[in-house]
């Protein structure tokens, strides 16, 4: 099934090619309906786990690296890669490598600019229903995802707008911070590890408010913050991802730290790591708190794109490519209002 997406620098329709497409369409099209029991075992931590195994560190790695040239296939880019090229010798190194992102991933001087987490493919939304991006229980459901217990974060962003942001496996993977400010609460939320690939989002109700997730809440509106008040950075798991690593640091990778309540993070700096895979980061801004970029709200509705997610719910929905640390918004009052 074809799925287009737009290229942020040339506005380019670019085709995506899936990664296990067809045993995603298998799991999701037929195993769930044939045989449930199983397809509950697929999406467990366990099984995950395991599948990460094979193919990050088993059976599939030892192929892949004998009979594919993996650098190439999953066009690596060196002069971006902190290790040498002979040292990224196995999958698993291949997609937990470190880049030079203070000089290929340049960021907005702006202090109340708010950058992309993640190199990925990103999405807007809204929860506001006069917005023109309003989307309602697509991708998740907005209790669920933060959490039906957590009255105060739930009142915090009603009606506000969000970013999603989606990572496919030949990606760098580290999460970058999008905002800067103080961390006010942390917690993981338990679920199962479906699939991120767009096949597996359409035909599962809410995905991502299902999976396991670690949300950080962040304000913004504190000395050297971005200003843009207070914002949820949801990590999202996906089959096959072993897990999300905190490991912050303020300068480039050095001393990382797992986050916590109470800490002051710097917008741009690494916060966390998907070990190993693809998955989705969701970002959740307050009401009347972020203008997001016109070029990729307006990609959204771009002509002749043909889009999985456009399809599958009914309303246009084209992502767009985004570097990590590059520009997606920036706070309301920047800009004079």
């Amino acid at each position: 099934m074809q799925h287009h997406y737009i290229e942020r620098n040339t506005r380019k329709i670019m085709s995506e090619q899936f990664y296990g497409d067809q045993a995603v369409q298998f799991i999701y099209y037929r195993l769930r309906e044939q045989s449930s029991w199983l397809f509950r075992k697929l999406i467990s931590s366990r099984v995950s786990r395991a599948l990460s195994y094979m193919n990050y560190d088993g059976i599939l790695s030892d192929r892949m690296s004998n009979y594919l040239d993996a650098h190439s296939q999953l066009n690596i880019d060196f002069r971006e890669c902190l290790d040498e090229p002979e040292n990224l010798n196995t999958l698993r190194k291949i997609f937990e490598r470190k880049i030079r992102y203070w000089e290929c991933r340049p960021m907005p001087n702006d202090p109340c600019a708010v950058v992309a987490p993640a190199d990925s493919r990103m999405l807007l939304g809204s929860f506001q229903e006069d917005s023109g991006l309003f989307i309602k229980d697509k991708f998740f459901d907005y209790e669920e995802m933060l959490g039906s217990n957590k009255r105060t974060w739930l009142s915090a962003f009603h009606e506000g707008d969000f970013a999603i942001f989606r990572l496919t496996p030949e990606k760098y993977h580290y999460n970058h911070l999008p905002v800067a400010g103080k961390i006010i609460d942390f917690y993981q939320i338990p679920g199962a590890y479906h699939a991120c690939n767009p096949n597996a989002v359409v035909s599962v109700v809410t995905p991502y408010s299902k999976n396991k997730r670690v949300v950080t809440i962040i304000n913004t509106d504190v000395e050297g913050g971005t200003k843009v008040g207070i914002v949820a950075m949801v990590e999202v798991v996906a089959l096959m991802i072993g897990d999300i690593v905190q490991c912050y640091s303020d300068k480039q990778y050095e001393n990382p730290m797992s986050v916590g309540t109470g800490m002051f993070v710097k917008k741009g700096a690494p916060k966390s790591l998907f070990r190993p895979g693809s998955s989705t980061v969701v970002m959740i801004f307050q009401k009347d708190r972020v203008r997001f970029a016109d070029d990729i709200a307006a990609n959204m509705f771009y002509p002749d794109a043909d889009s999985i997610f456009s399809r599958g719910f009914g309303k246009s929905l084209v992502e767009t490519e985004v570097k990590v640390r590059s520009y997606i918004g920036s706070s309301v009052f920047s800009r004079g209002n």
